[in-house]
């Protein structure tokens, strides 16, 4: 390493190689899980399927999505994220390619469940990654890009790239299209775990300055707090980082629960059902179908980056951070809620239209994500990994039960009725944010300090 002093060192770069990695791992993420729905129509027809059989398949990834995220949070907190996100990578890979190899209903169901294991914990690992690696005055927006806008870009890369590039231009058969995706998740998980560090100060291509810059200096000498008899103080454990967690954040941390849950549960309309809805109602093909779907996941993407830097600047400007998670957030939702209601009522017959009011939908209701990450690593601290996992396996709540609710209300009803109950958990949604407060730490840290000092 250079021995120049970081004062006058230019910092290294190897940061930005970090986000592009966590970006890159975010949209691959969403490319897999997304593609799922283009292939809805022609498993439904293969399978002979119904909606609500559909939904069930959605509902087990995503169960199964929800259980694993906490447990494996933890163990990234515990291992690191260069030893836990690949495996993960490469799991969810295989699983998508069960989905390809599935001879029957009941073998797709176990490559629903193999790619939800193997997605489960992966934001929660990218919200350590931007802890350690992303500078505080900009994390927010580094993070609504690399997690919000990087996984909507994922979903615009599985409409056009895979639905009306490989499955309509190319007209490539679906397992087809299934096998050239999962090889290239697994090449990247690869990638990933040769490329990247846990922290500025294990990485050898980051020198003094730069891990000075992002508060994790490097030293040959690893100087541990020390107890009053000179020995070296000991980590805090698990337990008593739990120990720590006062009433008042446990609140807290049902609050941010809360609206987790309801804005999964309206968002899984976009994720899961929009192309099968393009499909059903307008008779789109391919081709037109990734387009139109394409329209709402860039609007949730451009929302992403949106929402992370009026985070930014608003905090900048006023110093008030626990309005401003909530003010961005509570505004967002509400007016996904108002555009939403406005496109069903009056422009509903025209799907381009709709689609193009859907962008606007996806805009204002994706700021509260960049919120939603910037709240979790404000009162997650050395846990952020958990909390981030634990908040994301509550939420699951609502991807669980909406697949099935908005299969059967497709079945039973009409494709109105679904985006109107989405609407009503928009609504809901952007009232609970008002009772998230970010400035409650989940884990007193300063407990953990005068410990190690004792």
């Amino acid at each position: 390493m250079n021995n120049t002093s970081s004062a006058t060192q230019r910092p290294t770069r190897m940061r930005w190689v970090m986000f592009c990695l966590a970006f890159f791992t975010s949209w691959m993420l969403y490319v897999h899980r997304y593609a799922f729905a283009l292939f809805k129509p022609a498993i439904k027809e293969e399978f002979g399927l119904d909606n609500v059989q559909l939904g069930l398949l959605d509902s087990g990834f995503s169960l199964f999505y929800s259980w694993s995220q906490f447990p494996i949070g933890m163990a990234t907190d515990a291992l690191g994220v260069r030893f836990i996100l690949p495996i993960l990578i490469i799991v969810w890979s295989l699983g998508l390619a069960m989905h390809a190899w599935a001879p029957s209903f009941g073998m797709l169901h176990g490559g629903r469940i193999a790619l939800g294991i193997g997605q489960s914990a992966v934001l929660a690992n990218i919200s350590r990654v931007a802890r350690n690696w992303f500078a505080t005055p900009i994390r927010t927006t580094l993070q609504g890009l690399a997690g919000v806008a990087a996984s909507r870009l994922g979903g615009v890369g599985a409409s056009l790239i895979v639905g009306s590039l490989m499955l309509g231009y190319f007209g490539l058969q679906w397992r087809t299209a299934v096998y050239i995706l999962a090889g290239i998740g697994i090449v990247h998980g690869i990638v990933f775990f040769v490329w990247f560090r846990n922290t500025p100060a294990e990485h050898p291509g980051v020198n003094d300055a730069e891990a000075k810059l992002l508060g994790d200096e490097k030293s040959s000498t690893v100087v541990e707090p020390a107890k009053a008899d000179g020995e070296p103080a000991p980590k805090m454990s698990k337990l008593q980082l739990l120990r720590s967690l006062k009433p008042r954040a446990l609140i807290n941390l049902v609050c941010l629960n809360i609206q987790s849950i309801l804005s999964t549960f309206a968002d899984n309309i976009f994720s899961a059902w929009i192309p099968l809805f393009l499909f059903e109602t307008y008779a789109l093909k391919y081709k037109e179908m990734g387009f139109n779907w394409a329209l709402p996941l860039l609007g949730g993407a451009l929302g992403g980056f949106v929402g992370g830097a009026l985070n930014d600047w608003i905090i900048r400007k006023t110093g008030n951070k626990r309005w401003t998670r909530s003010g961005v957030a509570c505004f967002g939702k509400g007016m996904a809620a108002v555009v939403l209601f406005i496109a069903v009522i009056w422009w509903f017959d025209s799907p381009y239209v709709f689609c193009g009011f859907l962008f606007f939908v996806k805009l204002f209701g994706d700021m509260s994500l960049s919120t939603s990450w910037g709240v979790v690593t404000d009162i997650g601290g050395k846990a952020t990994a958990s909390v981030f996992a634990f908040n994301n396996s509550i939420a699951g709540i609502g991807s669980i039960s909406a697949p099935i609710v908005y299969g059967f209300l497709s079945r039973e009803f009409d494709w109105k009725v679904v985006f109107m109950t989405a609407g009503c958990a928009y609504i809901l949604c952007a009232i609970s944010w008002l009772f998230v407060n970010c400035t409650i730490p989940i884990v007193d840290e300063s407990k953990e300090t005068n410990e190690t000092n004792v």
